[in-house]
């Protein structure tokens, strides 16, 4: 399981976000760039379709390969109250083979993606894991060192932290109470649940801008 939280920024306040990260985290920050090929299966494997990402991690020195199933969230008037999303999720590494094993299998490739941004991967209450990234799109399959940006001057940021059964609700808090450090930058939702950006973003990156982000708090 994992829980998860998404917002957006604008490109001219990333700089400001990427201070205050540091400042929170006390760690470096990791480079993403990661391709990333929607699979969707064909009618020769059920009446049921199911769709698998496939992850190419571009930021190593040698791509390597996730394979990642997003299930269902979970439901009831528990998970209704809370500000975060808890869905069950699948990922094991795979060989540079990947893409043509799914390929025999039956799978289509619905549609392709590069992320370009940065990460922080730090523990406080939870392990949690911020990504910013650009969303961009190819030009022709798999031209990667062609892509452009789908939505320029807006990136994604993205929260997310491993949970479990028993333990999902001290992570929903944990995840919910570092939010709270990022407000003056960003609305923070459940995925498809966007609030926009904030409007006095602004003046919140000018201050930390000029504070330098603090210390590790």
């Amino acid at each position: 399981m994992e829980c998860v939280v998404q917002g957006i920024i604008e490109t001219q306040h990333v700089e400001a976000l990427e201070v205050l990260l540091q400042g929170l985290s006390g760690v470096p920050k990791e480079r993403v760039r990661v391709h990333e090929l929607c699979l969707k299966s064909g009618p020769n494997l059920g009446v049921v379709p199911s769709e698998v990402r496939l992850l190419c991690d571009l930021a190593q020195p040698t791509p390597s390969w996730t394979i990642r199933h997003v299930g269902g969230a979970m439901r009831g008037a528990g998970a209704e109250q809370i500000s975060v999303l808890v869905r069950t999720i699948v990922e094991s590494k795979a060989s540079k083979n990947v893409l043509h094993y799914f390929y025999t299998l039956g799978y289509k490739l619905d549609h392709e993606l590069l992320k370009i941004g940065f990460a922080f991967r730090f523990h406080r209450g939870a392990q949690i894991t911020v990504t910013v990234t650009s969303t961009n799109k190819m030009p022709r399959l798999h031209a990667t060192d062609e892509a452009v940006p789908v939505t320029p001057g807006i990136q994604l940021v993205e929260i997310t932290a491993p949970a479990a059964a028993d333990n999902y609700n001290d992570v929903v808090s944990a995840v919910s109470a570092f939010c709270e450090y990022l407000a003056p930058l960003l609305h923070l939702s459940k995925p498809g649940h966007s609030t926009g950006i904030v409007a006095t973003a602004g003046a919140a990156a000018a201050s930390l801008m000029s504070s330098g982000g603090g210390k590790t708090l």
